[in-house]
């Protein structure tokens, strides 16, 4: 990340007061938590459980929820990092229209944003497919470690999205549960799995939010899915200046008039600290240290 880059960043955000924002995984690989994808775009891993194999198939879910009760710890225990803490301030000093998130972490809440719309959803709560009967997912957990006291002890390398690497081994005989209140529903993470469609309010409340904004700044996404390259489409359609502070290509690079290829929280903060420099009446000054924490 070079001096003129931050300088480029900082004067963007000095220019423009109504930012909406678009984070995705790479706001939080500092949190410990992987990202998706490579510098090209392309998956690191195996892709991602779609909606439809989630649902349909009883092997993938008995595999789904045996990942997840290895994996889910670290993603629950993740702490906020210093580009969650910049945006934070950021908002507070009244300078974002929105954020909206791909990620479904819960990250931006725990570092003080509130103007927030979890497009995917947040990991940490679990919906009944069949009643609609929502319960935490730290509850299901429990259970589901009850059941299956054997595989709590296992250790995995960490995916994304709380996910787990538990390679050759056999689900057959990892027990699930059903919802109580129905009787038989399937219990599933309340997030959007590829395949699934993004809730249509969401949706709607942030391209409502983007008419308002005054530019758009992309943070860590390649947007390669659609649900969020739309934005930066739209955000081009309405002549919305755009900047991306991303690792690698992504699907929008010739939109956007500033990008800056380095990490997330280092680029963030630094750029903060220099508009505070440049801004000191703007409010950002007490934020400041907030951010580099």
């Amino acid at each position: 990340m070079s001096d003129s880059s931050v300088s480029s960043l900082a004067a963007f955000l000095a220019r423009h007061s109504r930012l909406f924002v678009l984070t995705g995984a790479g706001m939080s690989t500092d949190s410990g938590i992987p990202d998706y994808r490579d510098e090209q775009g392309a998956w690191k891993r195996s892709p991602p459980m779609t909606h439809q194999t989630f649902m349909h198939s009883d092997a993938a879910r008995r595999r789904y929820w045996a990942r997840s009760l290895v994996g889910f710890q670290a993603l629950s225990e993740a702490r906020p990092g210093r580009a969650h803490r910049a945006l934070a301030a950021l908002e507070r000093a009244g300078r974002i229209e929105r954020l909206v998130t791909q990620n479904v972490d819960g990250l931006h809440q725990r570092a003080g944003s509130r103007r927030v719309i979890d497009l995917h959803g947040q990991a940490d709560v679990v919906r009944c497919m069949g009643c609609g009967a929502t319960r935490m997912r730290h509850a299901l957990h429990a259970e589901l470690a009850r059941l299956n006291p054997h595989w709590t002890t296992l250790e995995a390398q960490v995916g994304p999205d709380g996910d787990a690497d538990l390679e050759h081994r056999n689900f057959g005989d990892f027990s699930l549960l059903s919802c109580a209140r129905c009787g038989d529903g399937i219990f599933k993470p309340d997030v959007v799995f590829f395949g699934d469609s993004v809730p249509r309010p969401r949706v709607e409340a942030a391209f409502e939010a983007l008419e308002r904004a005054d530019a758009m700044l992309v943070v860590g996404s390649s947007l390669m899915v659609y649900s969020g390259y739309r934005f930066a489409r739209r955000a081009a359609e309405l002549g919305k200046p755009m900047a991306c502070i991303n690792v690698g290509r992504t699907r929008a690079d010739a939109l956007f008039s500033l990008k800056v290829e380095a990490s997330a929280g280092e680029t963030l903060d630094a750029a903060l600290r220099a508009l505070n420099d440049a801004m000191p009446t703007e409010g950002l000054v007490a934020q400041a240290p907030t951010a580099s924490l």
